[in-house]
């Protein structure tokens, strides 16, 4: 079971030596697991932890929320997909203005020297310090001194596309509902995690009783319309594997027009009786099945959503 800090303050003395790879990691995609890898590989030739040091939000949030691009995920996601690559410990640092106005030599000392760090891994676009003043080479000054080294982990590019992985193209894709290809970028299937609360009962209705989402939910949420996916109970155990083929519907319900925000709901394929509510789940899109449309009544409505689950079923199997 992966370690949990949330502060450099909760490092237990004596831990480590170890070997750092710090970054957003929003998304935990191809490229930040190639870092992830990186360090595995050189914490095993020393015998040392390895440990994910990352941030409860983007940087960007508190210094220019104006250019802060939506998380793909948030921190109970992170911490949960960080632990899934096998690190030991994970460091999720508060970004607040006491953070921001750290210099590089005081990020070093506060944050890097409670983990006994012994190899830093980065990309080339790390930046620290007050002002981001700090880059790879000013970490490597930094390091000869304190008695670490620092390793540039090179970009993971598409082979046929040359683009660097990164969260902005997989936001991209998202937004187009391309589920597939963000899911080859992100080597997992895109998600969102959250509680499961009461809504209008609607989907009951009509023979198709569907886990409704909390709104602040964690995740980024593709283009509107029908997805074919999963829906994991996190808090009780259904079935064994906890993990259930489902049709998922994202956006406003266009046919009724009275829903104010955009949703997530999740018909759990031949379910009627589940009582999910007040457990935490997360819903993962496999594929996209059709955008979201208006239909002229319930009748249309009820049609459509039984070609949708025989769709989904399709794609599932």
């Amino acid at each position: 079971m992966v370690t949990v800090f949330r502060r450099p303050e909760d490092v237990p003395d004596g831990f480590g030596p170890s070997v750092v790879a710090i970054g957003k990691f929003d998304g935990v995609h191809a490229g930040h697991r190639a870092v992830i890898e990186r360090a595995q590989v050189d914490a095993a030739s020393r015998d040392a932890a390895v440990v994910a040091v990352t941030f409860d939000r983007n940087p960007l949030a508190l210094l220019r929320p104006e250019l802060c691009p939506p998380s793909l995920i948030g921190v109970t996601q992170k911490v949960r997909l960080l632990a899934e690559t096998g690190v030991d410990a994970v460091l999720v640092l508060t970004f607040d203005h006491a953070l921001a106005a750290l210099s590089p030599e005081e990020f070093v000392a506060r944050v890097l020297r409670p983990l006994d760090t012994r190899t830093v891994l980065v990309g080339h676009d790390f930046r620290f310090g007050a002002g981001g003043v700090g880059t790879p080479d000013t970490l490597t000054a930094l390091g000869d001194r304190a008695g670490f080294r620092v390793a540039v982990v090179d970009d993971v590019r598409a082979i046929d596309e040359g683009r660097r992985v990164s969260s902005t193209w997989i936001r991209e894709l998202m937004a187009e509902g391309d589920v597939e290809r963000s899911t080859r970028l992100l080597g997992r299937a895109p998600s969102v995690w959250g509680e499961v609360v009461h809504g209008l009962k609607r989907g009951r209705e009509l023979g198709y009783p569907t886990a409704n989402l909390s709104p602040d939910l964690e995740g980024f949420l593709p283009a509107d319309g029908v997805y074919a996916g999963w829906l994991v109970d996190e808090d009780a155990g259904l079935r064994p594997g906890n993990r259930y083929p489902a049709a998922i519907s994202v956006g406003t319900n266009p046919t009724f027009d009275d829903v104010p925000v955009r949703q997530v709901e999740a018909y759990v394929l031949d379910e009627t009786d589940l009582d999910l509510y007040g457990h935490h789940v997360e819903v993962q899109f496999a594929h996209r099945v059709r955008p979201m449309v208006a239909f002229d009544g319930v009748d249309a409505l009820t049609l459509q959503i039984a070609d949708d689950v025989a769709k989904v079923r399709a794609a599932l199997t």
